[in-house]
């Protein structure tokens, strides 16, 4: 039980230290420039909500049709 400690106590020592070397490696660079959008991510969104709208009401309109006594077909 001691080693399992010990190793979980390894990683979190290992992982403090690369959280504090890896923002002193990026300080010499340049800021990243801020995001922009031109419009296309909006439409890409919307289409996947609309998408995903046209996909459950397909599943929830396709068991009542295949219940139903008419025939439609």
């Amino acid at each position: 039980m001691a080693a399992t400690w010990t190793s979980v106590g390894l990683v979190a020592v290992a992982v403090l230290v690369v959280g504090i070397a890896m923002p002193a490696s990026a300080a010499g660079q340049p800021p990243a420039p801020a995001p922009s959008s031109d419009g296309t991510s909006i439409d890409q969104g919307i289409a996947y909500v609309l998408m995903l709208v046209a996909l459950v009401l397909t599943y929830l309109i396709h068991p009542l049709d295949a219940t139903s006594p008419y025939k439609l077909f």
